[in-house]
């Protein structure tokens, strides 16, 4: 006969759910990713308060920390697509906010109107880059010779462009009347520069082998741009964005010449000419 109350026995509790301690490899990048931020936001403050060089000087160390996170990614196997998205927020902080923000606060102000629409465009035009940059991360593999050159001015380069006012004011080139409507108009230059399909230098392409007769040119060249640097910053700076501006004719001549020796080299492409 069964028991009128049978002993109750409550079910066994469902084993607890933790969650998986994340490996520091992943963690460095990012917190990397977090000081690129941190400067950008920090330069939008200095900029408030009237302290141009301190801004330039953030935005500089933004664009620095940014270059870094990635490879640094890279080289501890700790690539993720948040660590990706995160940085393409810092990103649109740091080389669209801030930089709009600085010019604004500095020159733009005085057109008021007119000048807010172009920080606008600055920052819209920063925004679709990194979308753009975003999607084409899922696009299909695209050939080695491609991944040397960048879609467009990519966001470091296109925020060390847009302060080159800034830096030459920075470097002691004097104030002069109009020069609202010449900062006006290289804002939206730049802008444009950001969001075209012009193929630019990357980063990418720094992996191949060196020659051997070149190893110590490029080393005494990397020194003397770093005691450059630190000695005069702002004039080298304005310089090499001069250069960088410059090469991007050289790119799009050195992509075309590759896209024409594809073309000839594919099943049924026309060829060499005997």
């Amino acid at each position: 006969m069964e028991p009128i109350f049978p002993p109750f026995e409550p079910e066994p509790a469902p084993p607890q759910r933790r969650f998986r301690p994340i490996p520091l490899r992943l963690l460095l990048p990012n917190i990397v990713t977090l000081l690129a931020l941190a400067a950008g936001l920090t330069a939008v403050r200095f900029a408030i308060e009237g302290r141009l060089e301190h801004a330039a000087i953030a935005i500089i160390a933004a664009a620095v920390l940014d270059g870094l996170d990635g490879r640094i990614a890279r080289y501890l196997k700790g690539t993720s697509r948040f660590g990706a998205e995160l940085d393409s927020l810092a990103d649109f902080v740091s080389f669209g906010c801030a930089p709009a923000l600085i010019l604004y606060f500095w020159q733009l102000h005085v057109l008021k109107t007119a000048g807010w629409l172009a920080c606008l465009l600055l920052a819209f035009a920063m925004a679709l880059r990194l979308a753009r940059f975003n999607v084409m991360i899922d696009a299909p593999e695209r050939p080695a010779w491609q991944k040397a050159f960048a879609v467009g001015v990519p966001a470091p380069a296109g925020a060390m462009m847009v302060m080159l006012p800034v830096h030459l004011n920075l470097a002691g080139l004097p104030q002069f009347a109009g020069e609202s409507l010449i900062v006006l108009f290289w804002t939206l230059v730049c802008a444009a520069l950001t969001i075209s399909r012009l193929p630019t230098f990357s980063g990418k392409g720094l992996k191949s082998p060196v020659p051997r007769e070149r190893v110590l040119p490029i080393l005494v060249g990397v020194v003397v741009i770093l005691a450059l640097l630190v000695s005069h910053p702002f004039e080298t700076i304005s310089v090499l964005t001069v250069i960088y501006a410059a090469s991007i004719v050289l790119s799009v001549q050195r992509y075309r010449r590759h896209t024409r020796a594809e073309i000839q080299s594919a099943p049924g492409g026309s060829g060499p000419s005997a």
